[in-house]
């Protein structure tokens, strides 16, 4: 493996764990109460109860904490030495690989003949028996490194009878005591499914989830934060900073910034408190104030105008990717399209492209979506019909809202001039921060969590805990007194309707309204508008003082009543 010095001197980085993981062999465990609960209510909580008979009770003994608790707590640093599978599932995320590298130690550490098995390609490679042995040497070139290249990865899923019972039959052929999956909502959820069905046909193979995402929406009271959400918004944030000098230098573009996030908005939110656009766009609130497409155009347009009265014709505006969703008749239109493409997508396929499938398709919405529709442009038409996920709904990460929100804006904004309410020139750029992000080398931050989430994973497995997800808490203080501890899966879990079945799933956690971060947002993004007041992030700091390399996301500060000035 070829490696830049950048990479040797990073790989030399020691991920600091908190105190309560230092020592395995002394570490002791309890079961602690749920503080805030996060159950569901009743009759959701009946519907979990009946669906994972084996591990539902496990809501009702609280979260397991991992410390010194004296002679009378369970001691987990059992002599047997602990063989332990793990698999990478879904998109990368900065520090994936630390998690695997905490793993390997921890197992290490509670028994020098423990053994760590890794499965190639995500959850496919279980079905396949795909299988590698890790340890501290085959995990050492890939340490403080970004991406999921060490094992691969895949959205794949164990989620049929068929594959349940050949999951079973390998973990068991392979003589794991415990599987670890690091991945995200749906992961943990399969996690959570795998970890009730082992249990009901007696197995003894217990399996342990670890929160990934760059996303952010896993994070709740329990959860705060998810691994590789830091390092990819520090990345995010570079990238704006030096848009945002750009537009400032030039004068004449307004740059429109869509991020990844899919079903929430905390990326955008986190990238503007710490680059101060001009205007960023939260779906959350949007769907909050019902506001429709033409009011969300109408809103930029309005600053658009002021600004040119200041003799300003250029800005930032950050746009969430899953901002589309939010907007009421948006989410109509896509609700009635998804419908339809599933009850006749047979004979869509057999139509001869776009036109004739959307002529078909206007006969078949409700008027008010079909005007929705028509109203669009073509080629944003065009991405809502014959873009489709593999479930064969509309692929909304593919939408160019940035693009759609231009055009709708330069009609606009040209109505506007032509009548003498605007008298300005809107010049524009467009861009997409997504992949751009995801594989970063993670930053001190998301080394340090991310290592100590592998060693909580492996504390886990030592206790024989199932349908447990490896939480690491208190993440505003020092790094000596974060907490680990395991959270129930099915605390976390909620019904949704899928493809037209009620199915068990991790809630994702949307931007709190209410909360501290967002209402320290709204706050500040008054004076945005109009003051050019472009906050400059620089790259991520790897090396020299604390106040640059160990800085925590502005939102988790602000989330535990710290102030964002004492972190950046």
């Amino acid at each position: 493996m070829a490696i830049s010095p950048f990479q040797k001197t990073r790989a030399e980085y020691q991920p600091q764990a908190p105190s309560c993981l230092q020592d395995l062999q002394q570490l002791q465990s309890r079961f602690a109460s749920m503080q805030p609960q996060l159950s569901a209510d009743a009759k959701t909580a009946s519907a979990l109860g009946e669906l994972f008979p084996h591990t539902f009770k496990q809501t009702e003994r609280g979260l397991i904490e991992f410390g010194a608790f004296g002679d009378s707590a369970k001691n987990p640093g059992e002599a047997r030495a602990l063989h332990v599978g793990v698999v990478l599932s879904g998109g990368p995320a900065p520090g994936g690989h630390n998690v695997i590298w905490g793993i390997v130690d921890a197992i290490r550490s509670l028994s020098p003949r423990g053994r760590v098995t890794g499965f190639r390609g995500g959850p496919a490679g279980i079905l396949a028996n795909d299988a590698m042995q890790l340890s501290a040497d085959s995990v050492q070139p890939y340490r403080n490194s970004g991406g999921f290249d060490l094992l691969g990865t895949s959205r794949s899923k164990i989620d049929t009878p068929e594959k349940l019972a050949k999951c079973r039959s390998v973990l068991e052929g392979l003589e794991l005591d415990a599987l670890v999956i690091i991945g995200g909502d749906d992961s943990n959820t399969n996690a959570a499914v795998l970890a009730e069905y082992l249990v009901g046909v007696g197995s003894a193979v217990t399996v342990i989830g670890v929160p990934k995402t760059i996303d952010g929406d896993m994070q709740n009271a329990l959860v705060e934060t998810t691994f590789g959400f830091d390092s990819a918004v520090r990345v995010y944030a570079e990238l704006v900073s030096n848009i945002s000098r750009d537009t400032l230098s030039g004068r004449k573009y307004y740059h429109f910034v869509r991020l990844m996030g899919r079903a929430a908005s905390h990326i955008t939110m986190e990238v503007a408190l710490q680059t101060q656009p001009t205007i960023a766009l939260i779906a959350e609130e949007v769907a909050a104030k019902k506001q429709t497409l033409y009011a969300i155009v109408t809103q930029i347009a309005e600053v658009v105008k002021e600004r040119a009265d200041q003799g300003k014709h250029y800005g930032v505006i950050l746009v969430p990717e899953g901002i589309i969703e939010f907007i009421p008749e948006m989410r109509a239109l896509i609700s009635e399209l998804n419908q339809i493409i599933a009850e006749h997508h047979e004979y869509l396929a057999s139509l001869s492209g776009f036109t004739e499938q959307s002529e078909y398709l206007h006969r078949k919405l409700s008027r008010d979506t079909s005007y929705t529709f028509s109203g669009l442009p073509i080629d944003i038409q065009r991405q809502l019909l014959m873009d489709r996920d593999p479930h064969g709904n509309v692929a909304l990460s593919r939408i160019e809202t940035e693009k759609l929100l231009i055009e709708l804006l330069v009609s606009h904004l040209n109505e506007e001039k032509a009548e003498g309410r605007y008298r300005g020139n809107f010049g524009y750029q467009h861009h997409f921060l997504g992949y751009e992000g995801r594989c970063a080398a993670p930053t001190n931050f998301d080394a340090n969590y991310a290592y100590s989430l592998g060693r909580t994973a492996a504390a886990l497995a030592s206790t024989r805990a199932t349908g447990y997800m490896a939480v690491v808490r208190n993440l505003s203080n020092n790094k000596a007194e974060w907490q680990a501890c395991g959270v129930p899966l099915l605390a976390m879990m909620t019904l949704e309707q899928r493809g037209g079945t009620t199915k068990p799933v991790i809630k994702k956690t949307l931007v709190d309204l209410d909360g501290p971060a967002f209402q320290y947002f709204a706050e500040q993004r008054k004076s945005w508008v109009h003051a050019d007041d472009f906050r400059y992030a620089g790259p991520i700091q790897y090396f020299g003082p604390l106040a640059l390399t160990d800085r925590i996301p502005l939102s988790l500060a602000l989330q535990h009543g710290g102030s964002p000035l004492t972190n950046w």
